[in-house]
């Protein structure tokens, strides 16, 4: 299985499309956040051969513009999609989804999407002083766990515990997205690589809103298993 970067802030050549925001394909029909615009994330997806038509499915991390944003026209171009939202979202995001004859499926637990293919279901977080719910991407093979995530304001390493929790006879073999450390300090930095140690976690990708000082600690620890994302990469699972 693959997983086709489509949206973050790096990129492999000048022909993709960068800024604030997150958005990957996995497998070939699951979509995870839709970046900061429609444009940007079309843009890369042709660049990279791929066709709307082919998705199954969109899971939403959380109700941010800059993981919404290329959501409506996916619905306008491919009608009856499915949406898995938390049910925190706001009764506008829904709404929206319908008229544009999406369908949403509100995921308040771990919630089956295909074979092999979870979403965490609704994480509770508090941003800015404002209830943020979050879900992450969760996708079992051969290799263990691949956990995917937008922002992780719940806390990345409360999300994993809770993810190993749901799976706990499996490894984690990539987890890879934002981890929001980007305001944190040094100590915490490296209080959150050694769980993720602790954790069993192979391979990371931080990307989006990890930061500078987090995503070079987790160079600096992982080395050969720290996947530096971009925009146009594609990485085997």
């Amino acid at each position: 299985m693959q997983i086709k970067i489509l949206f973050d802030s790096n990129r492999l050549s000048k022909e993709f499309s960068v800024g604030w925001g997150f958005s990957c394909l996995v497998g070939e029909n699951v979509l995870f956040d839709t970046g900061k615009s429609a444009e940007s994330l079309l843009l890369n997806m042709k660049s990279m051969n791929l066709d709307v038509s082919r998705l199954e499915a969109v899971v939403i991390s959380h109700e941010h513009w800059d993981h919404t944003g290329g959501l409506w026209e996916i619905l306008k171009m491919k009608e009856g999609l499915r949406v898995y939202a938390c049910p925190g979202f706001s009764m506008a995001f829904t709404t929206r989804v319908k008229e544009l004859k999406g369908t949403p499926v509100n995921a308040n637990k771990f919630t089956k999407i295909m074979d092999n293919f979870y979403t965490t279901g609704e994480i509770p977080a508090e941003y800015k002083a404002k209830y943020t719910p979050e879900q992450a991407l969760v996708v079992r093979t051969d290799m263990g766990i691949s956990v995917v995530t937008g922002c992780s304001h719940p806390g990345i390493v409360k999300m994993l515990e809770n993810i190993k929790k749901a799976f706990p006879s499996q490894s984690l073999h990539l987890v890879m997205g934002g981890f929001h450390l980007s305001d944190k300090n040094r100590r915490m930095i490296r209080s959150i690589v050694e769980e993720f140690r602790r954790l069993g976690v192979k391979k990371v990708g931080p990307a989006h809103c990890t930061g500078k000082k987090a995503t070079r600690a987790f160079e600096r620890e992982y080395q050969d298993n720290f996947i530096p994302i971009s925009v146009g990469l594609t990485l085997g699972i």
